[in-house]
């Protein structure tokens, strides 16, 4: 599967950051990651300052798969709202969930800190603001659940934003807590530092052909015939894994989703290069400054068929793009410079899955599918990684397959 199209501006910004070798030989470790994507190099990272000795593989070059098409917004919000989301669960599991992700931005600030790489983390708010006055009400009966939760949330009027912003909507919630960062240079700057300080090994261009599963190992064999004996897998393949689960499996749908960046402006307002905004759309749409002064504006989703369809959207998509941002705030001067697609998943519950799955002995999957990815992947670290040692993880329960 093709999971993105043209080619995104992160990539094009950074280019290719770091080369890594072709796997020649046989070898063995304690874990092998399959996917070097953000997600599977935090659980790399996490795995190899734990000890273990833990190899990376992956088919493209690293970080080139859906890592580098990402927006890379990082919200505590999940695609289900916490009023929602207690229906579905129960008070405290959701509460739990909600909680956690908070958590997870703030660690996700230590791990870019301690990296000492640049990969642009950055604090924000976030306005998740209304579309109609409908969504309104239902967005005040989510702000009082979050304040029930401990989270800390203000209520925005219509008139507030549009003075505050210069945007038109029905009012919204004001987020204190939110972030961006570029999940490309993040992969690449977890992964460098993995290997220099713990020795992880990490290969590109190499492609998972067949695993074979013992009682007490497991052995991988590549497309070049080599093997890979290890103690257990951990599969951080994202939406790809419909294609190592089966395509019939119900671990999620997957859509095609579209992003454009504009030329630089001269100048932002200071409140708009503040915030992550998005709004109460099905699908949302949604926007943020970068770092180079530009205006970053993403959704229109469909359901993904196949990658030709997605491909001859973009262009469209692109004008459907711009349309709603000059909507929401007007006389805006944004000229369209880059647009790409990708491909994202939702689950039934707008949940990751994170655990073991009963067809896959040794194994473990960390699938952060959702609108919040980059959140539940550094979740995922610590849940995982108790997994592997098998202790016990109440996220295991919340996330499993079989839920």
């Amino acid at each position: 599967m093709k999971v993105r199209s043209k080619e995104p501006y992160g990539l094009l910004k950074n280019g290719l950051i770091h080369a890594y070798p072709s796997l020649r030989d046989n070898i063995s470790c304690d874990i092998l990651v399959v996917g070097s994507g953000v997600t599977g190099a935090l659980m790399a990272y996490q795995l190899s300052n734990e000890g273990y000795k833990t190899v990376v593989i992956d088919k493209r070059d690293v970080g080139t798969g859906s890592t580098c098409a990402s927006t890379s917004i990082v919200q505590y919000e999940i695609d289900q709202p916490l009023y929602k989301l207690i229906k579905i669960m129960g008070r405290d599991a959701a509460i739990d969930i909600y909680r956690e992700s908070v958590n997870s931005i703030e660690k996700l600030a230590d791990i870019a800190e301690h990296l000492k790489f640049p990969c642009s983390f950055r604090y924000k708010e976030s306005l998740q603001f209304a579309h109609t006055a409908q969504d309104a009400s239902a967005l005040k009966e989510e702000i009082e659940c979050r304040r029930t939760a401990g989270i800390n949330v203000k209520w925005l009027t219509k008139t507030e934003i549009k003075d505050r912003f210069g945007m038109v909507s029905h009012g919204g919630i004001l987020s204190e807590k939110a972030a961006k960062i570029d999940a490309y240079r993040l992969a690449h700057g977890l992964l460098q530092s993995s290997a220099k300080r713990c020795g992880l090994e990490v290969y590109d261009h190499v492609t998972l052909n067949s695993v074979e599963y013992y009682n007490n190992n497991t052995r991988v064999t590549v497309d070049s015939g080599v093997q890979i004996e290890c103690s257990n897998i951990v599969y951080a393949t994202g939406y790809e894994t419909h294609e190592i689960i089966g395509g019939n499996s119900d671990i999620g749908k997957l859509f095609s989703t579209y992003a454009c960046v504009s030329e630089p402006f001269e100048s932002l307002p200071a409140a708009i290069d503040e915030t992550i905004f998005w709004n109460t759309e099905a699908p949302y749409f949604y926007f943020r400054t970068t770092g180079d002064n530009r205006l970053l504006i993403g959704g229109a989703d469909e359901v993904f068929e196949n990658p030709e369809k997605r491909d001859a959207l973009i262009d469209m998509k692109e004008t459907e793009l711009v349309q709603k941002l000059r909507q929401k705030i007007p006389g805006v001067d944004f000229v369209p410079d880059f647009t790409w697609s990708g491909v994202f998943g939702v689950t039934k519950d707008a949940l990751p899955y994170i655990g073991s799955h009963p067809a896959f002995p040794n194994s473990y999957f960390i699938l952060a599918f959702g609108g919040n990815g980059i959140t539940f992947s550094v979740m995922g670290m610590q849940i995982l990684s108790d997994a592997v040692a098998k202790k016990p993880n109440r996220f295991l329960q919340y996330f499993k397959f079989d839920r």
